[in-house]
């Protein structure tokens, strides 16, 4: 497999987004499903993609180590392993594009289902820190993970639920896709996703994610609270009707 210089260009923008995405704003990552889709075949970015995540992923739980909180990762791995499953036994059957619509479809109706949370409070507020609220948020997630690297937006919407401080957000979404991350590697090599010649291509990217997360790790301390979460729904919400046009 040969890259065309405009695929190791948009590559590196890619890669520096990945870096930022994992140690400052978690939910532009979700911008890397866009760029990398949009020069390679939607399947084939996929994996082209995945060992750059896992890259940006070991920095970040490095650095944030101390700040994840636990709990609302562990309820959510059995759902998210059920979901990785079905998502990979749809990408043998159903075309990616397909799936893209689906998948920003349904982080839209998340972000309704936040703000529809800020402004009407009880039942909607029991759901979302109910056991079930767990569960779909874990297929949904290990789903999108797995059909397009583009759990971004489910898990932001899952994390602020939680209502975490920023840094326990960034360090709780590094220590999910670090995880996840490497639990698709062997689904990638059986679909055919992962090979030598993309590892390579990963490799020429490391530099540049490291960066990334430099930048990230720099930023993150300077942007408000407030402004965070507000960051966070914009861009998923952006992410989502890309993903979908």
């Amino acid at each position: 497999m040969e890259f065309s210089w405009t695929q190791i260009i948009i590559g590196l923008i890619s890669a520096l987004l990945v870096g930022f995405g994992k140690t400052g704003v978690p939910a532009v990552s979700i911008f890397n499903v866009m760029l990398m889709a949009s020069i390679f075949p939607a399947k084939q970015s996929v994996g082209i993609l995945l060992p750059m995540l896992i890259v940006g992923d070991i920095v970040a739980v490095t650095y944030y180590r101390r700040q994840v909180i636990w709990k609302h990762l562990i309820s959510l791995i059995p759902w998210v392993l059920a979901g990785i499953v079905i998502g990979y036994f749809v990408l043998l059957k159903v075309h990616n594009e397909q799936l893209k619509v689906m998948i920003g479809i349904l982080v839209l109706l998340l972000v309704a289902l936040h703000f529809i949370r800020e402004r009407w409070g009880e039942k909607i507020n029991r759901f979302m820190l109910s056991r079930k609220f767990n569960a779909s948020m874990g297929v949904l997630a290990g789903f999108a993970t797995m059909i397009g690297n583009a759990a971004g937006g489910v898990m932001a919407i899952y994390l602020l639920s939680k209502k975490l401080p920023k840094h326990q957000f960034v360090a709780t979404g590094a220590w999910f896709f670090l995880t996840v991350n490497l639990i698709k590697i062997p689904f990638n090599i059986s679909l055919g996703l992962l090979n030598w010649q993309i590892l390579q291509y990963a490799a020429l990217m490391i530099p540049v994610i490291l960066v990334g997360t430099w930048i990230g790790i720099k930023l993150l301390p300077k942007i408000p609270q407030k402004h965070f979460q507000s960051l966070i729904l914009v861009l998923s919400v952006i992410g989502a009707i890309d993903l979908m046009l």
